[in-house]
């Protein structure tokens, strides 16, 4: 059975918004873990629109199962991550315009960078993710590089307007996860999977673990975070 690790930014969107105390991101995380979530993911902005660097300092007190920080490859950010020691870092694209994360970060085009990322956090101890497309070059090279995990970027399958591009986002995916299991990468997967389209991934037992915040926060908002979470665990086990 994959892992599920649950990110908990929205919990934090909401608090942001009003400028409050509350929701508490830190009790979502306690909740997460009690109704069976094997780990915990927040990513920390450079324009801090969520998540805080206070939140990270408390999660990383409190949570039990495993702390999943993720972040830009920026010299700000190691030196946080450098402090705090997560379990695991994600590495991502960010740029401000964006509501969510769009893609995968392009390892191609800023290798070097990357590269000096991922030796800077392993010589730390900390185990290094990178979150790509579904793109073989980009796997082999995050091999190459070292990394010893990667999330592959499900939103274009999830988000796809029709059957035919579902099948064919979902083919890359499979390609992808097959590929970076042969490499012996542990491959993750998420971006826009929701309690609907976790469905399709029936039977692709290479996968190591499924990122989801979204739809599980959304969830919680009419069910509370232990139903949320339960329901999405559940799902998992009858992959």
């Amino acid at each position: 059975m994959a892992y599920l690790a649950v990110n908990v930014d929205h919990v934090a969107t909401l608090r942001e918004a009003r400028g409050a105390k509350y929701p508490e991101p830190v009790a979502a995380a306690i909740a997460a873990e009690t109704a069976g979530a094997d780990g915990i993911v927040v990513h920390l902005r450079g324009d801090r629109r969520h998540i805080q660097e206070r939140d990270v300092k408390l999660l990383r007190q409190i949570v039990k199962t495993k702390l999943i920080l993720e972040m830009a490859a920026t010299p700000e950010m190691l030196g946080i991550a450098l402090d705090i020691k997560p379990d695991v870092v994600t590495l991502v694209p960010e740029t401000r315009e964006e509501l969510t994360t769009e893609g995968g970060l392009d390892i191609i085009s800023h290798q070097d960078n990357i590269k000096n990322a991922v030796a800077t956090l392993k010589n730390n101890d900390i185990d290094v993710c990178i979150f790509i497309d579904p793109d073989f070059d980009q796997i082999k090279l995050a091999h190459r590089i070292n990394a010893d995990m990667i999330e592959i970027h499900t939103g274009a399958f999830c988000d796809a307007d029709s059957p035919q591009k579902k099948a064919a986002e979902f083919s890359r995916i499979v390609d992808a996860v097959k590929i970076g299991y042969k490499l012996k990468l542990l491959v993750n997967a998420g971006h826009g999977i929701c309690y609907n389209t976790i469905k399709a991934f029936k039977g692709l037992v290479e996968l190591n673990e499924f990122s989801i915040g979204h739809s599980i926060i959304s969830r919680a908002v009419m069910t509370g975070m232990d139903q949320a979470v339960k329901d999405m665990v559940q799902l998992i086990k009858e992959l």
